[in-house]
């Protein structure tokens, strides 16, 4: 995740407004609970396995290798890496974050980029392992001293190192990644997914600021950080947990989640009682939503009608740019026009019935910011590990 409220990669006056509004939602929040607050009563405590018990089989595909030499890894690596290992959003300030330490991980791993690997991994530990568990603070700044200042997680962004790791560790067959994903993973697995809840289990946004306690309208929920094929794969280092429940519960929701004559969900969305937009957001379909579609896709989870609105929207005339979408009325409000982003649109498209990739579509451009461009390499990953018939290597 971008930004605790919500990552806006690009400013404009609309969404500066939403992140205004976002704040004010969640600042009183955090001021509730502590960093090191006890953990919501309604979460599964996990066992040790016993260090002779083999790993399980995961129902996920194997990342390592599927990406190989492509130069977009190699023009990623040059303009959003550094030396040290920092993985730079070009378009929020030059911040570093756990969401793009995690996607620089996983892109290396795709890129059988151990060096790199390592690098990310190394800058990672070093800066955002700063909290008393296991998770990571979610945010960097290059300017500021002390750089981090809010001591809250994202738990999309330890997800996908987690994920990160496990892949590493597969690949590599290195123990301490692996030891590593599995106390990261048991950690937000214990403090930031509600394994009891009535709509099945939930993901919290972080450990802090989004649980029933805290909000009148809690737990508050962002699909988006149901990362699906991330769920397929923590099995092999944390199988206490049932992960196949948290991939059905964020299918459940999202088909509950369908808002407005557009029928999508919402950034931010309440699951007090029935899935509604949570109170003191606008109920927009933006930059962290256009996720879900990827991470749906990528997995393979749900039916093929699930990604119809997303394809629907994106389908139209105006493709060679995406709409943040209000869901009240099914109105643009503003567009992202990096062409990275159109890539989500591709593999939507193939993932519901085998459309191939436009031409010209594995090459990525160099002059984008780090959001677009990721998410391009993202879907283009998916697609070769998920729908190959649909890309040329």
């Amino acid at each position: 995740m971008t930004a605790r409220t919500g990552g806006a990669r690009r400013r404009g006056s609309i969404l500066a407004a939403a992140l205004a509004l976002t704040a004010l939602a969640l600042a009183p929040a955090r001021a509730q609970q502590p960093e090191t607050g006890a953990v919501p009563p309604a979460t599964a405590q996990p066992s040790t396995p016993r260090p002779d018990s083999p790993s399980p089989p995961a129902a996920g595909l194997p990342l390592a290798g599927t990406l190989g030499d492509h130069p977009g890894w190699r023009a990623y690596r040059a303009r959003f890496v550094t030396e040290q290992g920092r993985v730079i959003d070009t378009a929020n300030g030059q911040i570093s974050h756990s969401e793009g330490q995690g996607y620089g991980m996983l892109l290396a791993v795709a890129a059988s980029d151990r060096a790199s690997f390592e690098r990310i991994w190394g800058w990672t530990r070093a800066n955002l392992m700063v909290r008393s568990d296991a998770l990571l603070a979610w945010r960097w700044t290059p300017d500021h001293r002390p750089a981090i200042a809010d001591m809250n997680n994202a738990t999309d962004g330890d997800i996908l190192v987690a994920w990160a790791l496990t892949e590493a560790a597969e690949a590599w067959g290195e123990a301490s990644y692996r030891t590593a994903a599995r106390r990261m993973a048991v950690e937000f697995g214990r403090k930031a997914i509600l394994f009891k809840d009535p709509h099945g289990p939930l993901v919290l946004p972080a450990v802090s600021g989004f649980s029933a306690r805290e909000r009148a309208d809690g737990p508050l929920l962002n699909l988006s950080y149901w990362v699906f094929p991330a769920f397929q794969r923590l099995p092999i280092v944390a199988p206490e947990y049932d992960w196949a429940a948290v991939i059905r519960s964020g299918v459940d929701i999202l088909r509950q989640a369908r808002f407005g004559p557009s029928g999508l969900p919402t950034e931010w969305i309440s699951a007090k009682d029935a899935p509604r937009p949570a109170d003191g957001f606008p109920a927009l379909f933006s930059y962290n939503a256009i996720r879900i579609p990827l991470y749906l896709a990528w997995a393979g989870a749900g039916r093929p009608e699930d990604l119809a609105p997303f394809r629907s929207l994106w389908g139209g005339l105006d493709r060679e740019r995406l709409p943040i979408v209000d869901t009240a009325n099914g109105r643009p409000v503003e567009w992202l026009t990096e062409p990275g982003y159109v890539a989500l649109s591709a593999l939507v498209a193939c993932a519901q019935d085998g459309t191939p990739f436009p031409d010209g579509m594995d090459a990525v451009q160099d002059n984008q910011n780090y959001y677009p461009t990721t998410l391009h390499l993202l879907a283009l990953i998916a697609a070769r590990m998920r729908y190959p018939s649909c890309v040329t290597r």
